[in-house]
């Protein structure tokens, strides 16, 4: 059976501290719709087209709905990397009441409109330093130490879009790496917000937000790694869709579980397993860990070594990779449990 053509784009809440909350959107579409979207692109200007007949709508469309299900847009803060750099998508954020941080890709028309961002802020003067720590592609460890700058401006909305959209008076912060080193691509940030930025601390705090942008790639790897959507293959993509949003969920609950052993690891078990599945990590546990406390890090830590997870005393926390591992061989066993209790018992005279 052929895959059908669709795409799917997700937004997940996450608190301060980096702990997935849940999906509150989630959109699927297919590529047909757009047909012609490339071509068309040769022949006139794309910011002349109108949002609505793009791709891109999907970021306006999870924005609303993401803001209506919270019910209290002042609190949020809806962060993108750089596909979300869309002049709509900050005049909805004004409507809405919300805030928006994302990744500037755009050089966009500035102040008067006689100049750009680029140009006015290769005038300010950097407000300091910023130390971030990373992994690239092939997990190995970086450190990059930024300059910051900070600035408020005028944007304008593009040349074909003046008519119809406002300007707005927004914050920009650029951080450049200093000295990167050789082989690897320099960090440089370019972010946009209608969040108040006055200070270095301010732009510190807005770049640490950033940084947990992170967190729904690592949701996107295990729904891929992990539940093998791009593997799937069903006759419509009605079928397709309701089972990459069944799948979304089980990926959101790896990546919960990864995050809440870090930041709760006292918390108590019961809200995350059952019984059953209690008991079956309890008898999978080594001897000589069975006496410590039986808290949730103990729980989340017995999956992780069904998932292949060491547990040595020099290893780091575990990861989505193994949890999801561990996950599914949990499930195994629980269903062999409830298959194992629903057979009639046998009795011989």
């Amino acid at each position: 059976m052929r895959q059908s053509p669709i795409k799917g784009y997700a937004t997940m809440a996450i608190t301060p501290d980096g702990l997935p909350l849940g999906l509150t959107a989630a959109k699927f579409w297919s590529r047909s719709k757009f047909k012609g979207t490339a071509a068309l692109k040769r022949k006139i200007n794309p910011t002349r087209v109108p949002i609505e007949e793009k791709e891109s709508m999907r970021w306006l469309d999870n924005l609303r709905l993401s803001t209506e299900l919270t019910g209290a847009p002042e609190r949020c803060v809806h962060i993108g990397d750089r596909e979300s750099d869309i002049y709509e998508l900050y005049c909805l954020a004004e409507e809405l009441g919300t805030g928006f941080l994302v990744r500037s890709c755009v050089d966009r028309l500035a102040e008067n409109g006689g100049t750009t961002i680029a140009k006015v802020m290769a005038e300010v003067q950097s407000s300091g330093t910023h130390e971030v720590r990373f992994r690239d592609a092939q997990g190995k460890d970086h450190c990059a130490v930024l300059s910051v700058k900070h600035a408020t401006m005028t944007v304008r909305p593009p040349i074909g879009k003046q008519k119809k959209y406002r300007h707005q008076d927004l914050q920009i912060i650029h951080a450049e790496e200093l000295n990167p080193p050789e082989g690897r691509v320099p960090v440089f940030w370019k972010l946009i917000t209608n969040l108040p930025v006055t200070t270095h601390a301010d732009a510190v705090h807005k770049l640490d937000w950033y940084a947990l942008r992170w967190k729904i790639e690592t949701f996107f790897r295990t729904l891929k790694t992990g539940c093998r959507i791009e593997e799937l293959r069903l006759a419509t993509a009605d079928r397709l869709a309701n089972c990459i949003a069944l799948c979304c969920v089980v990926a959101w609950r790896v990546s919960w579980l990864t995050m809440l052993s870090r930041e709760a690891p006292k918390a108590s078990p019961d809200a995350v397993f059952t019984n059953t599945e209690r008991s079956l990590l309890e008898r999978a546990t080594p001897d000589r860990k069975r006496n410590v406390l039986r808290d949730l890090n103990f729980y989340i830590r017995a999956v992780a070594r069904l998932g292949g997870y060491l547990d040595r005393t020099s290893d780091a926390p575990p990861g989505t990779t193994v949890i999801w591992r561990g996950l599914s061989r949990l499930a195994d066993l629980a269903e062999g449990v409830r298959i194992a209790e629903a057979q009639p018992q046998e009795t011989y005279g």
